[in-house]
């Protein structure tokens, strides 16, 4: 049965979270914008702050109100702390004649991650298949995934860049969480609790709380209608892996190409990207060495660089790989979109290229050609 408690509650949760060894960590303003970083208390949230996104457009703005959660999403996702932009993998010391190799241990300490929307819950969720569900799981991803406790809140201030409902990826939670809040503003500051694992009903008894009513209940359920019928952005997802397979040569991805920085700042954002490489680099005298794991991105030339040179050497190649991998081809490696309709790629683009647009572009002639 879910349980409603008031604002003050967020501290006893948070409270709770960290007896049991978690460090929290959620959403706070700094810098102009909404970012995850460790909470001591629920004093760090971003009261009273909502944000305005568009194409290349990001700004906070004040509401009228004091929501914890009345944003969307920032420009950092939950991907930073499962699979860091940069982790050593290892160190070699030079020992007498030989080497000493040493591998980094890995880091595990408890995370729960309090603020994570539907939409990156899915994109946890892709990135436990691409890390997890292959032959070979990764050792560090693993690690750190084992020991997260995820509380999600659903959205009830989508941006202008959102297209979640086109992704069936929000804007409520329906599984994958151990605790979901939902934040009611009308008829008093409170929020809906409901537990979705073991671990998140013995927190949730932690918290008090009365039960929740029918109002409370329909107050959510309206609160879900209206943020789904106010998505800034929508897709078209039917067929879309065939339409994109067959429209490789289109002449919409000469036209993209144009505008595209191949800066990489659409991957770097986006919550499910996962692309990596390694960088060595050893001390001057020349008696340690280290590797470590970077993010990378398909945007970069030396990406698809084998013997010879790179086989995406224009941006439209870079560009198209990316939209078709995305969208259509992730389907064939994982069972699933690669793209959760968060809008970041659409915000965080300089140009603000917009994926939404390019698709529906190719479509749109597709369906005049059949007509």
């Amino acid at each position: 049965m879910p349980r409603v408690i008031d604002v003050a509650g967020l501290d006893v949760l948070i409270a709770s979270l960290a007896a049991r060894g978690y460090t929290v960590v959620g959403p706070t303003e700094r810098d102009g914008a909404i970012v995850y970083e460790e909470l001591g208390s629920a004093a760090a949230l971003p009261a009273g702050w909502t944000d305005v996104q568009d194409g290349g457009t990001y700004r906070l703005e004040r509401r009228d109100d004091e929501a914890r959660f009345g944003y969307a999403v920032g420009p950092t996702s939950w991907k930073r702390f499962l699979f860091p932009p940069r982790i050593k993998l290892w160190q070699a010391t030079q020992n007498g004649d030989g080497l000493a190799v040493e591998e980094e241990p890995v880091d595990a300490r408890p995370l729960a991650f309090l603020g994570v929307r539907a939409c990156e819950l899915h994109a946890i969720e892709i990135q436990d298949r691409v890390f997890l569900g292959g032959r070979y799981a990764d050792r560090d991803y693993a690690a750190r995934r084992e020991n997260v406790f995820l509380v999600a809140v659903n959205c009830h201030e989508p941006a202008g860049t959102c297209f979640c409902v086109s992704m069936d990826t929000g804007p409520t939670a329906r599984e994958g969480y151990d605790l979901v809040l939902t934040e009611l503003l009308d008829g008093g500051h409170r929020f809906l609790v409901d537990a979705g694992s073991p671990a998140g009903a013995e927190v949730l008894a932690d918290l008090g709380g009365t039960d929740a009513t029918d109002a409370d209940l329909r107050a959510a359920e309206a609160q879900a209608e209206s943020a789904a019928g106010r998505m800034g952005r929508q897709l078209d997802t039917h067929d879309i892996r065939d339409l994109l397979r067959d429209n490789l040569e289109h002449p919409r991805w000469d036209q993209v190409a144009e505008r595209c920085l191949t800066c990489g700042n659409c991957t770097l954002a986006c919550p499910t990207c996962f692309c990596s490489a390694v960088e060595d680099a050893g001390d001057l005298d020349g008696t340690t060495a280290e590797r470590s794991r970077v993010w990378d991105s398909c945007f970069s030339v030396d990406y698809s660089y084998i013997h010879g040179g790179s086989i995406r050497q224009s941006p439209k190649a870079r560009y198209r790989q990316w939209l078709t991998h995305k969208l259509g081809t992730w389907h064939d490696q994982f069972g699933s979109s690669g793209c959760v309709g968060c809008g970041r790629c659409i915000t965080w683009c300089p140009v603000g290229i917009d994926i939404t647009e390019e698709v529906a572009a190719i479509r749109a002639t597709q369906e005049g050609e059949g007509t």
